[in-house]
This record gives C-alpha cells, sequence and structure tokens, in this order.
C-alpha cells in the first residue's frame, strides 16, 4: 500500500487545495512530477512554499489575502512555471522574485501602484501581463520599464490612475488596452516603435482633439482595431491608419461633424462605430471607399432627415443586407419624419430644409450668425450672457451651458455655436422640451456667440447670446465626456417631468446603496481587506474616473475586457 500511494503521488499532474487559512503547502511526500498548483478562495495571506515541485508549470493563487510580504523569494527558483495567476489579492508592487521561464503573469484586481524595471527583467521572456482593476499611475511606472521584456506581447492596463500613455513600451508588443484611465493627452511620439501593435484601446478617458498630435496614429501601420469609445472628441482623430484596419470605435463621443476624406482609402474597414454622437448628417461620399464595411453603427444621433442625407438612403439600398447591417439609423427631425427608418423614406427626404452644413464638412451656417465674425460684445466678465429666452452660461473644463423655456414636447431646435474669428460655426439639433444642453469641448476662457432656431415653421428669427467658455479641460475638472442631450435642470421641466426626474434620482441613490453594500460583502467574501488606496501626489493625472455609460447591446462589436478564465485542473489519476 505504500508503495502504491508513492507510485500515485509521482503521477500526480495537478494539486487541489480546497480548505481554509493553510499556512503552507504540505510537503510531505515528494512530488516531482506535479505541474499544476491551485489555490482557489482559500484566504490563505502568504505564498506556500513549492521547493520541491521542480516542474511546476501553471499556479492558481488567486481570490486570497496574499500580500507584498506573503510572496517568497524561492518563487523566483521554479524553472518551469510559465503561468502565473495572482489576480484578487492585496498586492501593492510587482512581485520582486518572478520566476525566469515566466511567460503569462496576472495581476488584475490588487493594488499595484508602479511598475519598475528590476522586477520585470526577472522575467525576460513575458509574453502576456494583466494588470487591469489596480492603481498604477504614470509617475508609478519608471523609465524602461519593460527594457528587458523584448517578448511582451500584450498589455492590459485598464481601469488604473494613468494620465498619459506609458513610455518605453516593447517594440513587439501586438495588443495594448488603455481603457478607463485620466488619460486627456496624447503626444506626437506616444506611440513610435511599435510596428506591431494590432489592437489598441482607449475608451473611457479624456481625450479631446485639440489634445492629441494629427499623426498620434498614422504610424501604427499594422493596426487593426481602434477603440476611442466614452472620449471627448468632436471628429474622428486626424490620419488615422488606413491600410489594414478592420474595426474603429467613435462611439459615445460628442462628434458633430465628420470631414469629407475621414474615412477615404479604408478599404479594409469592417465595423465602424459612429453612435451616441451629436452627428445629424454626414457628407456625401463618406462611405464610398468602404467595400469591405459589414456593419455600421448609427443609433442615438439627432439624425435630420432632408436632402443633404438622402445619398445615405440610397447607399444603404445598393448595399442591403446580408451585405451590409446597419443599426440606429432613425430619423429625429423633421418632426413628421421622427422615428422612421432612413432606408425605408422615399420622397420624403427630397425637401432641402436640413440644417446647413452641420454635422457634415462643419462649413454650414445658422440664421443670424457669420462665420466671419460677430459683432456682439461677450457678456461682462465672460462668465454668462442672457437675451429674452435664451441664457448662457460658462462652465468647468471648457464648457457653455444653455438653457432656454421648455418647448412643446416633440419640438425640434437648432442649437449653434461659433468662437469669433475661429472658423465654421457647429451646430446640432436638441429636443427643445429638456430645456438645457451643456456644450463641451471648447477652448477655455474664449468668447462664443451661441444661437438658438425653431426648425418647424413659422421660423422665428434666432435667439442669439455671447459668453466665454469656461475655464480648465476635462482633464483639470474631472467631468465625464458630455451627454449629448444635456443635463435637464429640474427647475426647467414640467412638473410631471420633474417628479419624474425626482422618483429616478430617489431610485439612483437606492440602487446606489445596495450595490455599494453588495461590493462590501463581495470583498470581505473573498478576502480583499480595504479597497485600493489613492496613487501617490503627482502621479495620477487630472479627475475622478469617467462615469459608467448604459450597456451597449452585444452584437454591436466593441473591444471589451475579458477576465481568461483559469484553465479547468486536469483529472485526477
Amino acid at each position: 500500500i505504500p508503495l502504491l500511494t508513492t507510485v500515485t503521488t509521482l503521477l500526480t499532474t495537478a494539486i487541489t487545495v480546497l480548505t481554509t487559512g493553510i499556512p503552507r503547502l504540505t510537503t510531505g511526500i515528494p512530488l516531482l512530477l506535479t505541474t499544476t498548483t491551485t489555490l482557489l478562495t482559500t484566504g490563505i495571506p502568504r505564498l506556500p512554499t513549492t521547493t520541491t515541485i521542480p516542474l511546476l508549470t501553471l499556479t492558481l493563487l488567486t481570490n486570497n489575502r496574499i500580500g507584498d510580504a506573503g510572496i517568497p523569494a524561492r518563487l523566483g527558483r521554479l524553472p518551469a512555471l510559465r503561468v502565473l495567476y495572482l489576480y484578487a489579492n492585496a498586492l501593492e508592487q510587482l512581485p520582486a522574485h518572478l520566476p525566469p521561464a515566466l511567460r503569462e503573469l496576472h495581476l488584475q484586481e490588487n493594488n499595484v501602484r508602479g511598475l519598475c524595471r528590476r522586477a520585470l527583467a526577472r522575467a525576460p521572456l513575458l509574453e502576456r501581463l494583466h494588470l487591469d482593476d489596480n492603481s498604477v499611475s504614470a509617475a508609478g511606472i519608471e523609465e524602461d520599464a519593460f527594457a528587458e521584456n523584448r517578448r511582451l506581447r500584450l498589455l492590459f492596463l485598464s481601469r488604473n490612475h494613468l494620465s498619459s500613455v506609458p513610455a518605453g513600451l516593447p517594440p513587439a508588443l501586438e495588443e495594448l488596452r488603455l481603457d478607463d484611465n485620466r488619460i486627456h493627452t496624447i503626444p506626437l511620439r506616444a506611440f513610435e516603435g511599435l510596428p506591431a501593435l494590432r489592437r489598441l484601446v482607449l475608451d473611457g478617458n479624456l481625450l479631446a482633439n485639440q489634445r492629441m498630435a494629427d499623426d498620434t496614429f498614422s504610424r501604427l501601420g499594422n493596426l487593426s482595431e481602434l477603440s476611442l469609445g466614452r472620449n471627448a472628441l468632436a471628429a474622428p482623430p486626424a490620419n488615422l491608419p488606413r491600410a489594414r484596419l478592420r474595426r474603429l470605435s467613435l462611439a459615445a463621443n460628442a462628434i458633430s461633424h465628420v470631414p469629407a476624406g475621414a474615412l477615404a482609402r479604408m478599404r479594409a474597414l469592417e465595423r465602424l462605430d459612429l453612435s451616441d454622437n451629436n452627428l445629424t448628417t454626414l457628407p456625401r461620399g463618406l462611405f464610398d471607399d468602404l467595400g469591405s464595411l459589414s456593419h455600421l453603427g448609427l443609433r442615438n444621433n439627432p439624425w435630420f432627415c432632408g436632402c443633404n442625407l438622402a445619398w445615405l438612403r440610397d447607399w444603404l439600398r445598393r448595399r442591403a443586407p446580408p451585405r451590409l447591417e446597419v443599426r440606429g439609423l432613425l430619423c429625429q427631425a423633421p418632426a413628421r419624419l421622427r422615428g422612421l427608418p432612413v432606408g425605408e423614406l422615399r420622397g420624403e427626404m427630397d425637401a432641402c430644409e436640413s440644417p446647413g452644413g452641420a454635422g457634415g464638412t462643419g462649413a454650414g451656417t445658422s440664421p443670424g450668425v457669420s462665420s466671419a465674425g460677430v459683432s456682439s460684445p461677450a457678456a461682462p466678465g465672460g462668465a454668462a450672457a442672457a437675451s429674452p429666452g435664451l441664457w448662457v452660461q460658462a462652465a468647468p473644463g471648457g464648457a457653455l451651458r444653455v438653457r432656454w423655456p421648455p418647448a412643446p414636447p416633440g419640438a425640434s431646435l437648432r442649437l449653434s455655436w461659433l468662437r469669433p474669428g475661429g472658423g465654421a460655426v457647429t451646430e446640432t439639433l436638441v429636443r427643445g422640451e429638456r430645456g438645457e444642453y451643456v456644450v463641451r469641448a471648447l477652448q477655455p476662457r474664449a468668447p462664443y456667440r451661441v444661437c438658438l432656431a425653431a426648425l418647424e415653421p413659422p421660423a422665428a428669427p434666432p435667439l442669439c447670446a455671447q459668453a466665454r467658455a469656461g475655464a480648465g479641460d476635462p482633464s483639470q475638472s474631472g467631468a465625464a465626456p458630455p451627454s449629448h442631450e444635456g443635463d435637464a435642470t429640474p427647475a426647467l421641466l414640467p412638473p410631471a417631468a420633474a417628479l419624474g426626474a425626482a422618483a429616478a434620482a430617489a431610485a439612483g441613490v437606492v440602487l446606489g446603496v445596495l450595490g455599494g453594500c453588495w461590493r462590501k460583502r463581495r470583498r470581505r467574501r473573498m478576502g480583499l481587506g480595504a479597497p485600493p488606496l489613492p496613487p501617490p501626489k503627482g502621479g495620477g493625472g487630472g479627475g475622478a474616473r469617467l462615469a459608467l455609460r448604459p450597456l451597449r447591446a452585444p452584437d454591436e462589436g466593441g473591444i471589451r475586457t475579458v477576465f481568461p478564465p483559469p484553465p479547468p485542473p486536469p483529472p485526477p489519476p
């Protein structure tokens, strides 16, 4: 019997520890051929010693209470360890003694604050590094931290405290995820030296057009997927990569116009998402070069169905399903066409009553506004201005808050703004009953002429006022990207709408409290202890994290961060 037990143990390919609070891994029997150790949700505070497991290739030590002091130096003496799972623990820095043969390291849901070259240099063969949901800041990443990691192909830094793109990224990098950070500026050479990069995710940051260099993405010749959703872009970035780009997401920004050649020569593009923006029309021929396009997301935009959009209707008929799937192209104005799919309209779009150039090439004008200049002076002090029925006030983060008496339900208004001497008018359609709209992504402290006009006849002269935009930018104020319908003010709402808003707010408070309680219970159950500490001074960059947006439909084709499931343990011998 003892001999049989010994032989069985020698042939074991996995150890699974399911008890709670064990101080170390049992080493009474030599486990010479063991290749996997699993310690799932055991609550242990220290990493067990495993010096008698020379062939260990995979270790799962997730959902424990392991801190920096709980990882022994012996970990670096495991010559065959390839994959190490340490996510959902209490680590505040990278393990100092990484195994030399390590290929994949999972440190999600810890409190890691920085990346040092010395620790990463101990794993020169590392190919995949997962650091989602930590507290990594720009100041916490050492210069040339990845200098010894020439084979690193995948780097996940989603949901951290980064204010800029990390410098010195390894040239072999193929996938980089920086979503839900605080990145507000991208300099010219931020992505230089990354010829192999194929997927880049920058959703949920504080990016605006004026804070990105024109050639930011043009050097990424092999890029096939680019996601810039949930930022503060007013137009697609200039000089996007064209040769191999297959997926482009610009959803949930403040895009009000698309230049005519923005998508030229993107013949490989298969999926394009422009949902949740401020687009009213698109320039003729915008999609002419997109011969491979199979999915087009256009939902939640204030589309004006006039003659300027008739070309898109005709183009959609030529690219009928199953060649192309289009989502959300519904008319929002004029009122007689509201809610109708553009592809089903016939002669209704022949009337040329759309806002001049709105959302197209950006060269339109509004009644009462000239692109050459503005004659009326700014409000005293530059803070606010008012005219009968229109009130404009500076808002933090380079924005203007525009208010007007609520219009009857279903009415659409044309809101336009112009910076004197700053070029063309920008326009968008707003719902009149809301009574308020916030114009963002403006030049801080600059004067702007704002006009509001009704669309339906009889059309009265537009109401105009002038004021200066608020100081600072979104990165300094911590403001989230704009809500595309503006934030309604209870005082301006009808009584029924005010009651509904109050009820929704109360429900939100209750759900928030319940969600907080659930999260605390989950953290206690997982043994995570206290929540991550704030980043060190000067490291986090400007502003709090962005508010979450509603989830998109699963068929929108967005790029999502997925926690890789740990492999199942081998069957018992």
